[in-house]
């Protein structure tokens, strides 16, 4: 199993979205996704999203919020435990480059038409909602979800 972040930096009625494009051997090839990674040892999910936003964009978060967990069981790859967040505010300036894809800003309204995995969307509306802290179990084979459990019910999907 292992343990991520996932951050959504917002802004202006957007998103800061990386496209990831760079990566070779990359389970999130060619899909939008919000900035993050893996942990690395003794990091807390705080510690994590404020290094990889740093990595990633050169961001400084300074107001985030942990708005839930997410685990992703596959056939394809290990279980994998998201710790997922949303920022409002941050210091520094955005990297002109990214190791991982293309970072760009990405009006909210216009985040379901990229390619991106199918339980994205749900956790995305979920954030929009100003849903309290979830959990969200998203079963995959191969690309397609096949389950997706909300605070221990399923979704209709």
């Amino acid at each position: 199993m292992k343990n991520t972040t996932l951050c959504y930096i917002e802004k202006d009625g957007k998103y800061l979205m990386l496209h990831r494009i760079r990566k070779e051997n990359d389970e999130n090839h060619d899909k939008w996704i919000g900035i993050g990674g893996k942990f690395e040892a003794g990091e807390s999910p705080e510690d994590c999203v404020l290094r990889e936003a740093q990595e990633e964009t050169g961001l400084t978060l300074t107001d985030y919020r942990y708005r839930g967990i997410v685990t992703f069981v596959s056939d394809l790859y290990p279980t994998e435990y998201m710790h997922l967040f949303t920022a409002t505010n941050y210091t520094g300036r955005l990297r002109d480059d990214c190791d991982e894809g293309v970072l760009d800003w990405i009006d909210k309204d216009a985040l379901l038409a990229l390619p991106m995995w199918e339980g994205d969307r749900i956790f995305l509306r979920l954030l929009d909602e100003n849903v309290p802290f979830f959990s969200l179990k998203l079963v995959y084979h191969g690309d397609t979800l096949i389950q997706a459990v909300l605070n221990g019910k399923n979704l209709n999907i």
